[in-house]
């Protein structure tokens, strides 16, 4: 495919793909749960942060985090007591976030929270910066602190040159912009230009089918890569392609 055809190949499947139905069988239920700002966010991250794996088990695991906030996250990381965290310190909840991981979560909330009146504050674009970069970084700062924690390790570093998928993931729910139903939009701070697309098995793949990306590692660089391809097809709106690509991926149709 030339550019022309590929470009109009991947705006048919991110029309195609980028509907209500898309959210069922997708993490991004969770955060659709709730209509306050602030329940979006703390359901949104960390249904986020525990997304690897199969969907379905991703889905029961937040949903195991819902009830155990009473399914009012902000409520509940705003006014837990000493005995909320003492009861999910030993949970399982997906694999190797567990509830020690939890509570140390909650607990960051309830800092930020009484600092911020959104999560949106800490991850504002600076002048001069064209992606989430540094962004993500000032983010995993301020959330973790100074004290080292086994719970950094599920927040990923661009710096270290991950692909920082989750996180990604998460802000393309925030921050994009449209009245599909799905993405949230609820940012008005962060233009959703400086989006990238969140870099996983499925869309790393699909990308290299495609002649998007040459590099064979889902790492940073990599995202970077990706970006020049896709804003090239739409400089204000790139992360809509994260439906196409995460869409074919899924459905095996460019095997």
């Amino acid at each position: 495919m030339n550019f022309e055809e590929l470009k109009n190949f991947l705006d048919e499947k991110a029309d195609q793909y980028n509907a209500p139905g898309f959210i069922e069988n997708d993490p991004i239920q969770i955060p659709h749960r709730f209509s306050i700002k602030q329940d979006i966010e703390i359901a949104g991250f960390l249904a986020a942060t525990i997304s690897w794996g199969n969907r379905k088990a991703i889905i029961r695991s937040a949903e195991k985090i819902l009830d155990i906030m009473g399914n009012s996250p902000y409520d509940f990381v705003m006014n837990y007591s000493g005995k909320d965290l003492e009861s999910v310190q030993d949970k399982s909840i997906h694999r190797t976030f567990n509830g020690e991981d939890f509570a140390y979560f909650i607990k960051q909330f309830n800092r930020i929270y009484r600092e911020n009146e959104s999560l949106e504050n800490l991850f504002i674009i600076k002048e001069g910066e064209n992606n989430f970069l540094h962004s993500i970084e000032r983010f995993r700062n301020n959330f973790l602190e100074a004290e080292k924690h086994r719970s950094h390790k599920h927040i990923s570093s661009p710096y270290k040159n991950s692909s920082a998928k989750r996180i990604i993931m998460f802000l393309r729910w925030m921050v994009r912009k449209d009245k599909r139903g799905v993405d949230f939009g609820i940012w008005k701070d962060i233009d959703p230009r400086y989006l990238s697309i969140p870099l996983d098995v499925h869309t790393g793949n699909i990308s290299r089918k495609l002649g998007l990306v040459s590099r064979t590692q889902n790492d940073w660089k990599t995202v970077e890569e990706l970006d020049i391809a896709i804003r090239k097809m739409d400089e204000n709106d790139p992360a809509k392609y994260d439906f196409a690509l995460f869409g074919l991926g899924v459905t095996k149709e460019l095997l």
